[in-house]
């Protein structure tokens, strides 16, 4: 039989679109003949993978994630081209199996080249997924959050199955005192995070993006200028706005949805007291299925499938 090199396989696998596994596999029924193991590929259904990988896929489910110490979350986003897809069982367990994995490795590179539970390497998973479902999917993204001491939390929004949803938040609270306490507060937050009509851009002024801080300021010179004002006037109203912009996008300072006369920063001081230890807020992550994703001339794939089926 001909040695069946690493090369061999990636080159296979780049040619078909198919799994490593699957691709080796290939490759040894048919001595090493990449043409013949195309073939073989072709027969089993698996290289179906390739022709759905231009396909835009901004469904799916986001998967979230607590580990049993309560100290680690991670959100994972698992797309498929139409939502008919993401209600799919084997899929949903796809993502759940994904969520698992990256408790363990950090980003869609490392996790994709991991394996599962069941010893499965992620990267093929989906693409045998790709194969038996007929719709392109993929690994978009992952986030995880840890604290040496504290809590993170997760709330799912728009439940689409056991640990799966539409949006995902983690929030991570750092402190020595009663975790219980910790644990509540994070939940709220994080549903103050899905719920509020101003979905924060960073946690403090500090870590916002300079780039949207600046068309921010550009946007607000020009309407003080438009309005007629002197310079000095103008730019002063820039500064006073750009400081109440701020207060509308970063957490710390949005008023907290559950009770509004109450910022969020005024929560965490007022669960320090309850807590009996100093509380801060680590880091938070909202994943909200499909946001920023190009949908391509296609459009609405669900819409799509609907119109094609006579359902529109």
């Amino acid at each position: 039989m001909a040695e069946i090199t690493a090369q061999l396989v990636k080159d296979l696998r780049e040619k078909s679109g198919a799994g490593m596994m699957d691709c080796k596999k290939a490759l040894q029924e048919n001595n090493g003949d990449v043409e013949a193991a195309m073939d073989w590929l072709r027969t089993k259904g698996l290289s179906k993978a390739a022709k759905k990988s231009d396909r835009a896929a901004a469904e799916g489910v986001v998967a979230g994630l607590i580990s049993a110490d309560g100290k680690t979350g991670v959100l994972i986003e698992l797309n498929s081209e139409t939502d008919f897809v993401a209600k799919n069982d084997k899929f949903q367990q796809a993502a759940r199996d994904i969520a698992q994995v990256a408790l363990t490795v950090e980003g869609v590179e490392a996790i994709s080249a991991a394996k599962t539970a069941s010893g499965e390497v992620v990267s093929d998973l989906v693409t045998n997924l790709i194969a038996t479902i007929g719709e392109n999917m993929r690994l978009r993204r992952s986030a995880r959050l840890t604290v040496d001491q504290g809590a993170v939390a997760l709330y799912l929004h728009n439940v689409a199955g056991e640990g799966v949803a539409r949006l995902g938040v983690l929030v991570a609270l750092e402190g020595a005192g009663d975790q219980q306490v910790l644990k509540d507060v994070g939940r709220r937050i994080a549903m103050h995070v899905a719920g509020t009509p101003t979905p924060p851009l960073a946690l403090n002024s500090d870590e916002l993006d300079p780039e949207v801080v600046a068309k921010e300021r550009e946007i607000q010179t020009q309407t003080a200028m438009e309005s007629g004002k002197p310079r000095e006037i103008a730019e002063k109203m820039v500064e006073g706005r750009i400081r109440k912009w701020q207060e509308e996008v970063v957490l710390m300072k949005q008023p907290f949805v559950m009770n509004p006369d109450q910022t969020i920063e005024q929560l965490i001081a007022e669960t320090s007291k309850q807590a009996g230890s100093p509380v801060t807020v680590k880091a938070f992550v909202r994943f909200a299925l499909g946001e920023g994703v190009d949908r391509g001339p296609g459009g609405d794939f669900a819409a799509e499938v609907a119109q094609m089926t006579g359902q529109a």
